[in-house]
Order: structure tokens, then sequence, then C-alpha cells
């Protein structure tokens, strides 16, 4: 992960599993997640997300 990656986690979830990932499936699973479980959930899903090898 990058250092943008690493901020972008933590103030906007969604935004940097987009930047990683795209405007899939993934980042509609990170958009309601940070939604319905008040944002620590979207950090927590988003470092997950992100830190998985490819």
């Amino acid at each position: 992960m990058t250092i943008l990656e690493i901020v972008l986690s933590i103030l906007l979830p969604p935004a940097a599993v987009f930047l990683r990932k795209g405007a899939g499936k993934d980042f509609i699973i990170s958009l309601l997640v940070t939604l319905l479980l008040f944002w620590i959930g979207g950090i927590i899903h988003a470092f997950w997300l992100l830190s998985k090898k490819e």
C-alpha cells in the first residue's frame, strides 16, 4: 500500500478502494459498509481489501 492509499483508507475508505479496484463490486461493498457501519467498518474493509495480494 502507498501512503496515499493509507491516508484515503482512513479519511475516505471508498475512494481508496476505487483507486485500486475501480468501480466494481468491491467499491459498492466498501461504500455500503462505510455508510452502514459508521466509518470504522469502512476503514477496516478498505485496509483488508487493499492489503490482500492480487
